[in-house]
């Protein structure tokens, strides 16, 4: 019985894994995908890159998270890679249409709607995502994003094959809204780190070099949670792990490793 219990549960987990990659593969073909041209980030992701057609969430990490200021950047670097014009929902007055241009997100291409209620924004999204002309719809949200709000906002998407990101902003980093759980098909934080190179008087001083940030996938759906010290994105929209460190593990790999002991 004990030899047969062991070839059950060898088989079981076998099958386990099979059923995952069928649903990765199922998954990746469900929605074109745009790679970020970053063989360590796209290697973690179902189908080589960003799902399109689909939805998205971001926010900044740390104290920065109420400005939002990366999270802009990152989602305006993966738009700024792709064609049409862009409806950016705004939650506050606040965006900087320079800081996209720095990432090839040009300000003539963005349609900006003021929506001052988190439910507006959401039907503001909601309503941009049907039509299907757009490279993608923005929107900025403050509060919660409940499961059944997210799931209207990825079948919208998925119809109409327009990219959907949600830009979360929150006066707290561990604000509670933000680990509930949502149907978007990622989820990421973006924190700055100090630009290179390192001042020995004053290591948290930003040097003169590119900026860079911590790119954290907290959620991938048919792919696990990963980190990342890139080069943040550049007038092209494009992230590039920094040359000292294309060799090493990444953050979320040597975590563990101390972890483990």
């Amino acid at each position: 019985m004990g030899q047969e219990s062991a070839t059950a549960g060898r088989l079981d987990a076998s099958l386990r894994a099979s059923i995952a990659r069928i649903g990765r593969t199922v998954e990746a073909a469900r929605h074109p995908i745009l790679p970020f041209g970053v063989p360590e980030i796209d290697g973690r992701l179902p189908g080589g890159g960003l799902a399109l057609g689909a939805l998205h969430e971001a926010a900044d990490g740390g104290a920065d998270i109420a400005h939002g200021a990366a999270a802009a950047r990152l989602i305006g670097s993966v738009l700024a890679r792709l064609s049409g014009p862009v409806l950016w929902v705004l939650g506050s007055p606040d965006l900087f249409a320079p800081a996209l241009a720095s990432v090839g997100l040009s300000p003539d291409r963005v349609l900006l709607a003021k929506a001052m209620r988190p439910a507006l924004v959401l039907a503001t999204i909601e309503e941009g995502l049907r039509h299907g002309g757009l490279a993608g719809v923005v929107g900025e949200l403050s509060g919660r994003l409940t499961l059944t709000a997210s799931r209207r906002l990825q079948l919208a998407a998925e119809r109409s094959g327009v990219s959907c990101f949600v830009l979360r902003r929150s006066r707290r980093h561990d604000d509670a809204a933000l680990a509930e759980p949502t149907a978007a098909v990622t989820r990421w934080r973006v924190n700055g780190l100090p630009s290179p190179p390192p001042l020995p008087h004053s290591p948290g001083t930003p040097g003169l070099g590119v900026r860079r940030w911590r790119l954290d996938l907290v959620r991938c759906r048919g792919g696990e949670p990963a980190s990342w010290i890139v080069e943040a994105s550049d007038a092209q929209g494009h992230l590039r792990i920094p040359a000292e460190l294309a060799d090493r593990p990444p953050p979320s790999i040597v975590a563990r490793r101390h972890a483990a002991g």
